[in-house]
């Protein structure tokens, strides 16, 4: 029987069994049907005839499946497996989908919020909608390779402030609204353009509380990584340096990941991956919003070395006379927003004791192949987030870096 058969037969009966609802036969001895509760979703779902394969033939099919499905739309097949039920859910998660550290594959919300790949980039591309101010990210080499097959990842809408820009972020195409369940993010920016801050919704993960706070009851204890915002936390900060005596060149940026530390990149480092999508904006979560105002979050801190990046500069081409890049293909028009980002060997006169082979590996290309299409290529140990957020900087208007 096909794969996509045996979900919609589970579907179409996970849904009978809601619509009969208190018709069922109650065993001798109990109460009546009008007065016992009708079982839930999950204890129906649990009685399904497909929870009660074996492990082993469970995981072969699943296996299976995510092998041969390995670009979309045909790896809608592998989110079926963990919409089926809970047993089949955590085993698409926890022992065949791996992260797109290790696979290179996007499969699930959390895989935007997860490191890239080590060996080879994640190629996206990005359309710009000039009348709406919206921007959307898309997973394919471009449009006109992929077609109607490319897999929209994340939309940002433009917003202009008195203070300066602001770029809302979206699992969503069109709905761009803080309060709903696809808001995962924003970047501000501020008067000029020379700086921009990205948010997260989530507080970040902390590894203990502080002595101080051990002291304290729960209710009295204060969590330090509160900003402004209760539902946000800076993640990254990117700075573009001024041109005052205004002359030719390209830009010069820099970013500073607040949530990354520089031993990420250094031999055996790693870097947190987060294991589930969280929204402090769904009214669902309300023990991840205890954990925020008790300090109690667990996991790893905010880093107190973050991990700097800094654009690659380019030569100058006598012939074309003109600054030049190698993007391998990936860029094909020249313009003042095409850029490569790689990890910067010093800071502020600090050594940071990076490997000569990571300092001169592009960790993100962004740049133009056509009218309002650009091209997005990242890796390890940026995420598909944060990565689009620092693009979606160099969309802003920037006179006094120009």
């Amino acid at each position: 029987m096909p794969f996509k058969k045996i979900v919609r037969e589970l579907r179409g009966r996970n849904k009978a069994v809601g619509r009969r609802g208190r018709s069922h036969i109650a065993p001798e001895g109990s109460s009546s049907s009008s007065s016992s509760p009708s079982p839930s979703t999950d204890e129906c779902s649990e009685q399904s005839i497909w929870v009660d394969l074996p492990p082993e033939l469970l995981l072969d099919i699943i296996h299976r499946i995510e092998s041969g499905q390995a670009l979309w739309p045909g790896r809608r097949d592998v989110v079926a497996c963990a919409s089926v039920c809970r047993s089949w859910r955590e085993m698409t998660k926890d022992e065949v989908v791996k992260v797109p550290e290790l696979s290179g594959l996007l499969t699930f919300p959390v895989s935007l919020k997860q490191p890239g790949p080590r060996d080879a980039p994640i190629q996206c591309f990005i359309k710009r909608e000039r009348a709406t101010g919206i921007y959307r990210l898309y997973l394919g080499l471009s449009p006109a390779l992929s077609g109607d097959k490319s897999k929209l990842l994340l939309s940002a809408k433009k917003v202009r402030r008195a203070t300066g820009m602001e770029f809302v972020v979206s699992l969503s195409g069109n709905d761009f609204s803080r309060s709903s369940t696809s808001y995962i993010g924003k970047l501000r920016s501020n008067f000029l353009g020379t700086k921009f801050t990205v948010y997260e919704n989530r507080p970040p993960l902390v590894h203990s509380e502080t002595s101080s706070n051990r002291k304290q009851p729960p209710s009295m204890r204060v969590s330090p990584w509160v900003s402004s915002s209760p539902h946000s936390y800076k993640m990254a900060s990117i700075l573009y340096e001024l041109n005052v005596l205004r002359t030719r060149g390209p830009r010069r940026m820099q970013c500073i990941m607040n949530s990354i530390p520089v031993s990420s990149i250094q031999e055996g480092g790693q870097v947190h991956s987060p294991t589930e999508f969280t929204n402090l904006g769904n009214k669902k979560n309300k023990k991840s919003m205890m954990d925020l105002c008790t300090g109690n979050m667990g996991g790893e801190s905010v880093v107190k070395e973050p991990l700097v990046l800094k654009n690659k500069s380019p030569r100058w081409h006598e012939q074309l006379q003109c600054w030049c890049l190698n993007f391998k293909g990936r860029v094909t028009v020249a313009s003042v927003k095409n850029f490569q980002l790689i990890a910067a060997a010093a800071e502020a006169g600090k050594n940071m004791n990076i490997p000569e082979e990571e300092q001169e590996r592009v960790i993100l290309q962004f740049g133009k192949i056509g009218k309002d299409i650009f091209t997005m290529d990242y890796r390890y140990p940026i995420s598909a987030f944060q990565a689009f957020a620092i693009c979606l900087s160099s969309f802003d208007t920037k006179p006094v870096c120009e």
